[in-house]
């Protein structure tokens, strides 16, 4: 088991290596002039090295909150809170030098150099045991990629970092075409897929596996509209040791946070990644949160009235509230929206806010309506009723039949709500020709879901941090429009 005295050595090594507590990747200092000679050395050093990717996954700049707050220009939530920048982005009315769109830039590019740091390093040690080393470098690779597949689907085209610009200490390049990032993406899964395990045990629980990378290759293929792929690598997650949890609410419990179905999750309170915050913004304040991402009444509604997962997503008023230490009702005024998200609320003993909670990243059931929606649209309606039934059976509901896109658009919607995929769902679907997203941002739903004007195609992506451009020189590039 890996120690604290070898993970703390591991990210002195790193801050050495990469500058990471420096502002910007592209001042980093090159790779030949500080490696570390009591590093490097053994699977201990290795596994400090594995646990180091992880780390930034739980960060306040990412799933500990700024990588949420992307979502909220969807129509499912309300930003609520008092952050502007949060507001800007979810009216679009944004510009390139707002905070939340820096936020998480820097940390995705921290997994990217540790990934690559893994993947010099790890393939010529020799005391280390084989399977374990295996095991480690599908790990960097999947890890590597999902920095990608973020990047990309937030920003389109980023710079594309590797191991020769690791070594050379090139990190001021121009960005790559995301056609170009989907490529390295598709590599490092595959690469992942035949690295990884095919589940983990023990303390390992939670780490990358083969699922973690079918599961992202099937939503890699399916934003490509290759439909054919995505039923292959979904299939493979079906087909193996990832079934869906017996109750919904397995995925969003801390006893259970980490059962087959969650894929991927960024993980709180394990290898000294350290607590999540993430539902400390999403819960009432008087409950000990802030009261951030409310739910609208138009989600509220998409609801069918047995789904058993609105109970275990959100709280509307009169639902009664076990806190362990006292009982209470959510009322309206709880929330500014009158809803709460409560996917992620753990009370522990003493009925505060339990920190152990992890952010589900790609789940078993996504994976399911990802094979579902790519056979509709290869073989139209009914082709994907058995796995949005599947889905549908867990949640309490009746089955469907001849499900088409309409179908499948409320099942995601509901399955997923604050998970981070609202968005970017619909505009691949409207990229399609499948939804209106103009339309939709643009009805007047209150208060608290105004019209909002999206444009086509400067909305599709965020912009490139104003900052990184400044500090590139002129490298990078803005997106169009922007």
């Amino acid at each position: 088991m890996i120690t604290k005295n070898n993970y703390l050595k591991f990210l002195i090594c790193m801050v050495l290596l990469f500058s990471a507590c420096q502002d910007d990747l592209i001042e980093s200092t090159p790779y030949g002039e500080s490696t570390s000679s009591d590093f490097w050395r053994n699977g201990g050093d290795a596994v400090a090295a594995a646990n180091a990717m992880y780390a930034p996954l739980l960060t306040h700049d990412m799933y500990g909150h700024s990588e949420n707050v992307f979502d909220n220009s969807s129509d499912d939530l309300y930003r609520a809170g008092d952050h502007g920048y949060a507001e800007a982005m979810e009216n679009f009315t944004l510009d390139p030098s707002n905070n939340g769109v820096a936020n998480g830039w820097k940390a995705k590019y921290e997994i990217i150099s540790r990934a690559n740091a893994v993947l010099i390093n790890v393939p010529d040690m020799e005391n280390i045991d084989g399977t374990l080393k295996s095991r480690i470098l599908g790990e960097a690779h999947f890890l590597r990629a999902f920095a990608y597949w973020r990047f990309t689907v937030l920003y389109g085209d980023v710079p594309l970092i590797m191991e020769e610009n690791t070594k050379e200490g090139n990190f001021n390049v121009p960005s790559s075409s995301q056609a170009e990032i989907w490529a390295q993406i598709e590599s490092d899964l595959i690469a992942a897929v035949g690295f990884l395990p095919a589940s983990n045990s023990g303390d390992d629980i939670g780490r990358a596996n083969q699922g973690s990378a079918n599961g992202l290759l099937a939503k890699l293929y399916l934003y490509q509209e290759e439909f054919d792929k995505t039923i292959e690598a979904g299939s493979k997650v079906i087909s193996g040791p990832y079934p869906l949890a017996t109750n919904f609410s397995d995925n969003f419990t801390i006893s259970s946070k980490n059962n087959p179905e969650v894929l991927f999750a960024a993980q709180a309170g394990n290898w000294d990644t350290g607590l999540n915050l993430h539902h400390v913004y999403s819960t009432p304040r008087p409950w000990g949160g802030w009261d951030f991402h409310n739910p609208t009444q138009n989600v509220v509604d998409e609801f069918e009235p047995a789904d058993i997962r609105k109970e275990n997503t959100l709280w509307s008023p009169g639902d009664i509230v076990d806190k362990n230490t006292a009982v209470v009702e959510f009322t309206s005024d709880l929330a500014a929206s009158g809803y709460s998200l409560n996917k992620y609320a753990n009370f522990d003993g003493s009925g505060n806010l339990a920190l152990e909670m992890n952010v589900p990243i790609l789940r078993s059931s996504d994976v399911l309506l990802m094979v579902a929606e790519a056979k509709i649209r290869k073989s139209g309606a009914g082709a994907g009723d058995v796995e949005i039934n599947m889905v549908r059976d867990r949640a309490g509901l009746g089955p469907v039949s001849n499900a088409d896109m309409p179908e499948l658009i409320h099942e995601r919607r509901v399955e997923l709500l604050g998970e981070n995929q609202r968005h970017q769902d619909l505009i691949r679907w409207d990229k399609a020709g499948i939804v209106d997203i103009v339309k939709i941002y643009g009805e007047d739903r209150g208060q608290y879901d105004p019209p909002r004007v999206f444009v086509r195609p400067k909305h599709y992506f965020f912009p490139i941090p104003q900052r990184e451009i400044d500090i590139s020189n002129g490298v990078l590039i803005q997106n169009d429009e922007w």
